[in-house]
């Protein structure tokens, strides 16, 4: 089902689009597994990290099937930085980058629209990530999932290692899985 998707590294332009995308994805995809309230807070644990955009890490999906002008269904990105996940406005960001040699790349960002969902967008992601941190020296990965993203990634080969929960301001509790993956 690939075939019929291009990707291009993302690009500052690119920004509000991506804000979209995420914002479709984390209300839509997240709504069988969050309740109300942990929807209305998830965007203050993910967003945009325009490090990623910067570093040249984070990718586009395309669609342009019959069409004239491509249409993003999807996007995700590598990090060789500490921050697990989340956008420039979460807590907790470190801008420190990793050693190939000791350290594990983090799979980041990753979101589908959810017209899009289920059409092979989250595998074409993983490989287009995996192969480049396997380019930069990486062997082995970390990411910080959420519900409706275990199986994907389960799918893919990573192992759950720890389930924990971020807090937003009041006190509502939304679940983030740290999974890992080596090469």
């Amino acid at each position: 089902m690939t075939s019929k998707f291009t990707h291009r590294l993302a690009q500052t332009e690119d920004i509000e689009a991506i804000k979209e995308l995420m914002g479709a994805a984390i209300y839509e995809l997240q709504k069988d597994f969050l309740n109300e309230d942990q929807l209305k807070v998830a965007g203050q644990f993910m967003g945009v990290d325009t490090k990623l955009i910067e570093d040249q890490t984070y990718f586009l999906i395309l669609h342009a099937e019959g069409k004239d002008e491509e249409t993003i269904v999807g996007c995700g990105g590598w990090g060789k930085r500490k921050t697990l996940y989340g956008g420039n406005h979460t807590a907790g960001r470190s801008d420190e980058l990793l050693d190939p040699n000791k350290d594990r790349a983090r799979i980041r960002a990753m979101y589908c629209h959810p017209d899009w969902a289920r059409k092979g967008i989250g595998r074409y992601i993983m490989n287009i990530c995996e192969q480049a941190a396997r380019d930069a020296g990486f062997n082995k990965m970390v990411l910080g999932s959420t519900l409706a993203g275990q199986p994907l990634y389960e799918a893919c080969g990573f192992t759950v290692v720890s389930h924990e929960f971020d807090e937003a301001p009041g006190g509502v509790k939304v679940p983030v899985l740290t999974m890992e993956k080596d090469f």
